[in-house]
């Protein structure tokens, strides 16, 4: 399933910090494309790798390492597919979210998010030796808050047949929880086997997860789920 775009869901703000982050990943993305041979030593270097932070035990160092590296990997990719299917579920769900808590809450929430996905990656793969990055696990946390501001909303989404293909609207409270879902299972299976990564493909699904159950914890913790105050019209 592939979302389009969403109805019923009019904002009322322009969503600045969306089409930051947008622009921000997309200029940390072409300059690992100007990397050329040098791509995967940079990213070995710079992202966030668990058997990094848990070997020998963690300190302070490790998770002021951790947080700096967990900050970078939010804006590395690794492709053009794992980049554009971001930055479409991004710019999809995240104006809606940021439209609720406001630029600066909402900048704050989407870090938080992808710290939560980061956390919960560390929690079930401590001795992974791969490079985990990638804007989905904060923006997992922005589809689960999402679900909670306006589960009625239609999402167009394409839906393939074999060799065919075609449009429907499926409601987010049928469409995020099958997303959901999918990465809940895929993560269940990749335990089953030594390495979790590898089991899937490269694909850190407890990111995911953790990001994702995150999103709602922290929109109320924000504040973000109580529904704005609008005035009253004047009567006469």
């Amino acid at each position: 399933m592939i979302p389009i775009r969403d109805l019923d869901t009019p904002r009322t703000s322009t969503p600045v910090v969306t089409v930051l982050l947008i622009a921000a990943n997309a200029l940390l993305f072409f300059f690992e494309l100007s990397l050329g041979e040098r791509l995967n030593a940079f990213v070995m270097s710079a992202a966030f790798v668990p058997a990094r932070i848990t070997e020998g035990g963690l300190s302070l160092g490790d998770l002021g390492t951790g947080l700096e590296s967990g900050l970078l990997s939010m804006f590395l990719h690794g492709g053009w597919a794992h980049f554009l299917g971001n930055m479409l579920f991004l710019w999809i769900f995240g104006d809606n979210v940021e439209d609720r808590l406001g630029h600066v809450r909402y900048l704050i929430f989407y870090l938080l998010c992808g710290y939560a996905a980061t956390f919960a990656h560390l929690i079930f793969n401590p001795t992974s030796a791969l490079p985990a990055i990638g804007a989905s696990g904060a923006i997992s946390g922005v589809l689960g808050a999402y679900l909670f501001l306006h589960p009625q909303a239609r999402i167009q989404t394409l839906i393939f047949f074999g060799f065919f293909a075609r449009f429907i609207f499926v409601p987010a409270w049928v469409f995020l929880p099958i997303w959901f879902l999918i990465q809940f299972f895929s993560g269940i299976a990749s335990l089953r086997v030594a390495d979790a990564q590898d089991a899937g493909g490269g694909v850190a699904f407890f990111a995911h997860i953790g990001g994702f159950i995150a999103g709602p914890i922290l929109l109320f913790l924000m504040g973000g789920g109580r529904k704005p105050r609008t005035t009253p019209e004047a009567g006469y």
